[in-house]
């Protein structure tokens, strides 16, 4: 299909809120995620001909992010997340999607701001983009079986840091002190 026959104004309108919400988590901060979807926007728009079924443009719009978010990773002089290190293993126990954390939100978002981008991004889309395994997999052009993996670790890695064990709220520690 074309380029001028791409309704942007259309999936502007249906998707800005969640790819905000997306790159929020991703990013961190409110106005790096407003400039993310804005250079998604304008990056979709310009290649607009490449959406061939407006029923995966969601999925699309989602890759799109990613993309920028990562070439402004790459870009110099900016500083990277610190890596995953010694996550537990996996559990089966109850709904993958059942986190059943008290925390709050900060709290949640300087932990997801520790997480490497290989790990950030698949939790990012699933419980914040609410795409499948199988999506999650088509967009990282990785393996289902390495999504899976990397929701685990990053899962359990979360549930360690953001479930309080002791009276001192995670919201009064101070970024980089160890709990």
């Amino acid at each position: 299909m074309p380029s001028g026959s791409v309704d942007m104004n259309g999936l502007v309108d249906r998707f800005y809120a969640e790819l905000y919400r997306y790159a929020l988590r991703l990013s961190g901060s409110a106005s790096e995620a407003e400039d993310l979807v804005q250079e998604a926007f304008l990056t979709a728009q310009a290649k607009g001909n490449q959406i061939r079924d407006l029923s995966e443009a969601r999925a699309w719009l989602y890759t799109v992010l990613r993309n920028v978010y990562l070439a402004q990773l790459r870009s110099p002089g900016r500083q990277r997340a610190r890596p995953l290190d010694q996550a537990p293993e996996p559990w089966s126990e109850g709904d993958p999607r059942d986190l059943n954390l008290d925390f709050d939100g900060e709290a949640l978002q300087r932990a997801l701001q520790q997480l490497s981008e290989e790990y950030r991004t698949p939790l990012v889309l699933y419980y914040f983009g609410h795409l499948s395994y199988r999506e999650i997999a088509a967009q990282l052009q990785v393996p289902l079986g390495t999504v899976m993996s990397r929701l685990a670790r990053a899962k359990g890695w979360l549930r360690e840091r953001l479930t309080v064990t002791e009276p001192t709220p995670l919201a009064s520690i101070p970024p980089g002190a160890a709990p």
